[in-house]
């Protein structure tokens, strides 16, 4: 499944492998010749998302291509981060899906997932948050966390169908719509 071997090695976490093949999809470190699609994701963006395009145009596909940069680094430092997501068939840029420590830690991360609109209804997210679940659960973590936006069901879908639950946690916020904690425990390998 991986170009890379991982695993719990004597007790302590291993980082996630470089990159991780499906049956459609390949996960893959970053390319900055991915920012302009990535931007697209950014534009696409529901209003009450908490990472939108300002009113100044930002960001910028060389402001993404920082975030690239950034990404990465932070990824060689903690051992997760986020993958590209293409489809194996063009080999192109559709999405991301990977580990965040946002409000988590790199021990119990958080998953994250976005599509371009036009793969929508395929089935890709739940595959590839599969492939990240699984990946991190042969890693030696245990658990993992989401945090989704109380109107976001097709995110709520994908999580239900890998496991997550409501941890019981809400963060309220009026302006962008309540944010539920969900985490999903893992069968350590």
């Amino acid at each position: 499944m991986t170009t890379q071997s991982y695993g719990n090695h004597m007790g302590r976490l291993v980082p996630m492998p470089d990159s991780l093949v499906t049956e459609r999809l390949r996960l893959r470190p970053w390319k900055e010749t991915d920012a302009p699609k990535y931007r697209e994701l950014w534009l696409e963006r529901d209003p009450r998302s908490l990472r939108v395009v300002g009113p100044d145009g930002r960001p910028t596909v060389a402001d993404l291509c920082e975030n690239i940069r950034s990404q990465r680094a932070a990824t060689a430092r903690t051992g997760i981060g986020l993958f590209a997501v293409e489809r194996l068939d063009e080999s192109r840029f559709i999405g991301y899906c990977g580990l965040v420590t946002r409000d988590a830690t790199p021990d119990e991360p958080e998953i994250a997932f976005e599509l371009l609109r036009e793969v929508h209804g395929n089935g890709y997210a739940t595959e590839a948050a599969r492939s990240v679940r699984d990946a991190a659960a042969a890693t030696g973590r245990s658990r993992l966390w989401a945090g989704v936006r109380v109107w976001n069901t097709a995110s709520f879908r994908v999580l239900a169908k890998l496991g997550f639950v409501s941890s019981g946690r809400v963060d309220e916020d009026p302006e962008r719509g309540d944010l539920v904690l969900m985490t999903c425990r893992l069968r350590v390998r």
